[in-house]
């Protein structure tokens, strides 16, 4: 705890000093001032990591949120006079400055303002009823901001505060342990006699403002029958809070408690409501479980069947927001896409509205100390995927080649025996894994962090009875190296290769992260291996191997540790996918197979804050689960983009929800969410296409290289190796460019070239049938046409008098594809854009921008325009006027076979690539993709 403290008041004393003058001299000479006030902190204090904690926290930069509203009917009213007395965010506030940087800190209560304030003040009169959405990088610190809100909310004099927190007791539980911690002051219990201060009632211990509670910590601390039945609410001034699983029952007994119990008038239909309290109604994980998936009938005018019946748990939440005439519903979620999809206009008699957000959906920026998916797995650019840091190690001995065999098979049901030649029983992946935690627990304990929490995930399989096996061989395993190391009896084998991992893996990453990723790893330093090693003998005693199922004592010991913390590998599944925290993850061990965007980023468990040890940090998983959260990483960065764009063009969540829903990459969320049994309606409008999967077959190629050289020929000549002015400058390009082609000739190309089964948002025939849909409504009936050339690549004559420099672009390295990043860049895009329309698509980009550690470590404004600015000038014209939606664009490239590297054969001909920018349309013209349920489970494994 001293620790703590003086961390926290030197930073307090550092605040007023030039961020660029802070130094380790300069944090040192704080701390001494602050020892010399308290002498007794000297005791156990460690000046080194206090030091590191501080350089940490003084280098952080926090980006800016973005936000998209609808104020209709909502009247603004939080001033700064109204937070003067604000008590609850005060003591929040305080706890927070002790554990995180000033300007985390101050970030968040900006964005927990800018919420509060959409939402209504809760001493407006009459009835109001508030809707929004809160979308967070994954792991990035949601928990932390809605206990922002609800203390700020609390403040403001909301009364009923419920946390609709996950579907399982754990993570119930965990979020009723972090909300005693940040809101409450005290542990929740069965029985309220005793009362233990905790966290924010350390710091305030004023017992008049402790909130009430309903439920509490303990695993069966849920809303439950007998509590329903002795529970009154009183109109008093102290709120209470609830958190209750996403559960029927559960959520049966709190809508019954609240209409007989809470109830004080009734609406014109004699349906008993809440008047006199506002209701503050969270819900985590919104995407989850809340969704109706049931399909609602709409008639021609769109009005919705008053009589449809949603399913459960989205029919049980809206009747408890319902049953209050003042209420706001803030959903919370890293995966917004099932929200989005809601229909904006979905109503029903008994339940009300349903949980579209329609005031508002914000999107959070993380701080530079945040890791998300883009900083493990990189973005893609037209150069392959941005570097990443190096703490991905790829798993590729846990199954046969036909993934029907070994330790653990894609095919394998409920009831299976893992199977490893192996001594240990395992893979030597995991064997690997697990002494890579070992090493990581090892060297915090020697940088000072020995009392914070460290942890390992294996989540290889969503079977309890697989789980059991596997949680045996590891704590085998474990007990195994435990007598070696510890009795230094066969000890010799293991320690060497402990000591080959160290020197072939942790030295050079460390390095590595240091010089490329200086801002999340710092300066830590490694220490010597033979203090490594005797560090490891000292902790591997302390290895606790758990199984998580469900129950809030497997992963929730956390809150109660005190000293040493926790050394944890949790063997889990299903009730580890979703907002689990734990504490302190070093290393993951993950095979899962679905392919779900929305379901494979809430598995990210490996995504947050790692201060002090990033470097330690280490992600084993198979390289096609790897390509996926790049997937998932460029989906994600697609749709924030688009969002920062209409943010700033003022736009509603209903027009949001439009634009999204017609989003290629969304073909990859749970189908049920999107309300289609065997078939999505896409559009391609506003969205850009391009062939980044190719073949490697030698006749599909020759195909596609005869499609774009008989289309070539048809078009003739054109203007070569064009140039347009760009802002003060002249820019170039290779190639040969056409305009005013006619649609039938880019229909006629993409009906002849072959796009690969793989290229998810890239099928050449649907993209045909698009265009000649959008030709009925006179668009896209007027083309450009550029073959772009790449450089330094190898030439090949495509047509007469037309060389093209081939782009030399390496592969993924899968085999059976060609596999790239980007194709197109935001250059090449605006190839067909006058000065006028670059500058105005510029100008659009600039205005939209955020910057955003999560997404990007530069704070630099761009210097091009973005694709979803382009497209949009394209087709809607500068403010709005003079937009040309008959203009497509079509760039053609060639690929360099013999430079894509590993697992593209030798004497391939040019890879024809093409990509497509298709201006904004309001035309609304939709084309069907039809897929079997079968395909799809083959495909993308199991909906959540």
């Amino acid at each position: 705890m001293s620790n703590q403290s003086v961390i926290k008041f030197a930073q307090e004393l550092l605040v007023s000093e030039d961020p660029g003058t802070i130094s380790p001299a300069m944090i040192s000479a704080k701390i001494d001032q602050v020892l010399a006030f308290q002498p007794a902190w000297r005791e156990g204090f460690d000046l080194d990591a206090a030091i590191a904690e501080l350089v940490r926290r003084f280098s952080v930069w926090v980006g800016t949120d973005s936000t998209i509203r609808n104020d209709e009917g909502h009247r603004p009213w939080l001033e700064a006079s109204r937070k003067s007395d604000w008590r609850y965010w005060q003591r929040y506030r305080e706890y927070l400055e002790a554990r995180m940087s000033l300007a985390a800190v101050d970030g968040l209560d900006r964005s927990t303002d800018m919420i509060l304030g959409m939402l209504e003040d809760p001493l407006r009169d009459g009835a109001w009823d508030r809707r929004g959405l809160v979308v967070g990088h994954v792991q990035s610190g949601k928990t932390g901001n809605y206990t922002g809100l609800i203390c700020k909310a609390a403040d403001a004099g909301y009364k009923i505060i419920i946390v609709l927190a996950g579907l399982h007791n754990n993570l119930r539980s965990q979020t009723q342990m972090r909300l005693d911690e940040g809101f409450l002051g005290y542990e929740t219990r069965p029985i309220a006699d005793d009362i233990r201060e905790i966290g924010v009632g350390l710091v305030d211990r004023d017992p008049s403002i402790r909130p009430n509670y309903v439920t509490n910590r303990t695993n069966n601390g849920d809303f439950s029958t007998a509590r329903a039945n002795t529970l009154g609410i009183t109109p008093e001034q102290r709120p209470w809070l609830f958190v209750v699983k996403k559960n029927k029952t559960v959520l049966e007994r709190l809508l019954g408690w609240v209409r007989h119990h809470v109830a004080d008038a009734q609406d014109e239909n004699g349906r008993k409501i809440v008047k006199r309290l506002p209701l503050l109604l969270i819900d985590d994980e919104a995407d989850h479980a809340s969704v109706d998936t049931g399909e609602q009938i709409f008639d021609e005018d769109g009005n919705p069947d008053p009589e449809h019946q949603p399913t459960a748990i989205n029919s049980l939440t809206r009747k408890i927001v319902h049953t209050f005439s003042r209420s706001a519903y803030v959903g919370y979620t890293a995966t917004p896409f099932a929200n989005i999809f809601i229909h904006e206009r979905g109503e029903t008699k008994e339940e009300g509205p349903d949980l579209f957000p329609s005031a508002f959906i914000v999107n959070l920026a993380a701080p530079s100390s945040y890791v998300g998916p883009a900083q493990i797995f990189g973005l893609r650019s037209t150069a392959g995927r941005t570097p990443g840091l190096p703490l991905y190690r790829e798993v590729d001995d846990h199954m046969s080649e036909d993934g029907r065999n070994g330790w653990m098979p894609h095919t394998h049901r409920n009831g299976y025996a893992p199977r490893s030649d192996r001594e240990t029983g395992i893979p030597a992946t995991l064997e690997a894994a697990i002494d890579s935690f070992l090493i990581a627990c090892a060297v915090r304990r020697l940088r000072g962090q020995g009392d914070a929490h460290s942890s390992m995930l294996v989540h290889v399989t969503r079977f309890t009875s697989v789980q059991k096996i596997v949680h045996q061989k590891v704590e085998e395993y474990i007990l195994s190296l435990r007598q070696r190391l510890g009795r230094q009896i066969g000890h010799e084998d293991a320690e060497a290769r402990l000591g080959q991992l160290w020197l072939a893996d942790f030295v050079p990453t460390s390095q590595a992260s240091a010089e490329s990723f200086g801002t999340l790893a710092g300066d830590a330093v490694l220490p010597a291996w033979p203090d490594v090693l005797e560090a490891i003998r000292l902790i591997i005693a302390d290895i606790d191997v758990r199984m998580i199922n469900g129950t809030a004592k497997d992963a929730l010991d956390y809150a109660d540790q005190t000293g040493p913390g926790l050394k944890v590998i949790a063997i889990g599944g299903d009730k580890l996918s979703r907002g689990l925290t734990l504490e302190g993850l070093c290393v993951s061990y993950f095979l899962r197979t679905s392919k779900m965007y929305d379901t494979l980023m809430q598995m990210g468990r490996w995504f947050g804050y790692r201060p002090g040890y990033i470097d330690l940090c280490r992600l084993y998983t198979t390289g096609e689960l790897a390509g996926w959260f790049g997937h998932i990483a460029d989906a994600a960065e697609e749709l924030r983009e688009e969002f920062d764009l209409m943010a700033a063009s003022g736009a509603t969540p209903r027009e949001y929800g439009l634009k999204v829903q017609s989003h290629p990459v969304l073909l990859v969320t749970s189908r049920l969410k999107m309300r289609s049994a065997k078939s999505f309606m896409l559009s391609f409008s506003g969205q850009v296409s391009e062939t980044i999967t190719l073949f490697t077959d030698e006749t599909v190629l020759k195909r596609n290289l005869d499609a774009a050289t008989d289309l070539v020929r048809r078009l003739g000549e054109g203007e070569d190796n064009p140039e347009r002015r760009r802002g003060d400058g002249i820019q170039r390009w290779q190639g040969r460019l056409w305009n005013n082609v006619a649609a039938t000739d880019v229909i006629a190309f993409l009906n002849s070239y072959r796009t690969h089964p793989e290229a998810y948002k890239v099928n050449s025939v649907l993209l045909a049938e698009f265009i000649t849909k959008m030709n009925l409504v006179n668009e896209l009936t007027s083309w450009t046409v550029a073959v772009v050339g790449g450089g330094r690549g190898v030439s090949h004559p495509l047509a007469e008098g037309l060389d093209v420099a081939m782009l030399r672009r390496s592969s993924d390295g899968v085999e059976g594809r060609y596999s790239i990043g980007r194709l197109l860049s935001p250059r090449d895009e605006a190839l067909d854009l006058d000065k006028d329309e670059w500058d105005a698509a510029m100008a659009i980009t600039t205005s939209g921008w955020k910057p955003d550690p999560a997404r990007s470590r530069s704070v630099e404004s761009p210097s091009d325009p973005s694709g979803p600015a382009i497209r949009r000038v394209r087709g809607e014209g500068m403010d709005g006027q003079g937009g040309h939606p008959e203009r497509g664009l079509l760039l053609i490239y060639l690929l360099d076979p013999a430079e894509a590297g590993r697992n593209v054969p030798a004497g391939l001909p040019p890879v024809v690539a093409f990509g497509i920018s298709f201006p904004a349309s309001e035309s609304g013209t939709k084309v069907e993709y039809k897929v079997n349920n079968v395909a799809w489970m083959q495909e993308y494994g199991g909906a959540d």
